[in-house]
């Protein structure tokens, strides 16, 4: 395997998990012990949206038994409100809460304060606009590549 491509697939687990820590710290330097950096990226996705946990699933790329658990968690802990679909009483709606919604508002503003950050630092839109377009060829190639259809397969024989 060409080294390149192996150190982009590390790092890009690598930055998943920093970032992660991130919000962990961010959690503890708020005082917020009832919920872990996992549900408050949830949380932070979910929005004003109101949406089943499949639509959270789809949209957020999350596993499926981990979103219900930590729904579930988020319901239990206040931050999320849920009710069933009266079109399709299997089906559970859930929004946040006005403790959600606060806790949302606390995550935009670490948000913000690490834009400024990156500034400072000297990076510029450009730079990880440029990034974000390189790292969505790699997921639609990845993505492409589950169906086997996306790029040519090579013939062992």
């Amino acid at each position: 395997m060409r080294k390149p491509y192996y150190e982009s697939i590390l790092l890009i687990e690598r930055l998943h998990r920093h970032f992660l820590e991130v919000l962990k710290t961010e959690l503890d330097r708020l005082g917020i012990q009832d919920i872990n950096n996992v549900q408050s990226l949830i949380l932070y996705n979910i929005g004003e949206d109101e949406m089943t946990v499949g639509e959270l699933t789809a949209r957020g790329y999350y596993l499926g038994s981990n979103v219900s658990y930590n729904v579930k968690k988020m319901v239990e802990n206040g931050y999320l409100g849920q009710e069933r679909s009266p079109h399709d009483r299997r089906s559970v709606r859930v929004r946040l809460s006005e403790k959600g919604l606060d806790l949302r508002e606390k995550i935009s503003l670490m948000f913000e304060r690490h834009l400024t950050a990156l500034e400072k630092a000297g990076f510029s839109d450009e730079e990880l606009t440029k990034a974000n377009e390189t790292l969505r060829k790699l997921e639609r190639f990845w993505s492409a590549s589950l169906d086997y259809s996306g790029f040519p397969m090579t013939s062992a024989a």
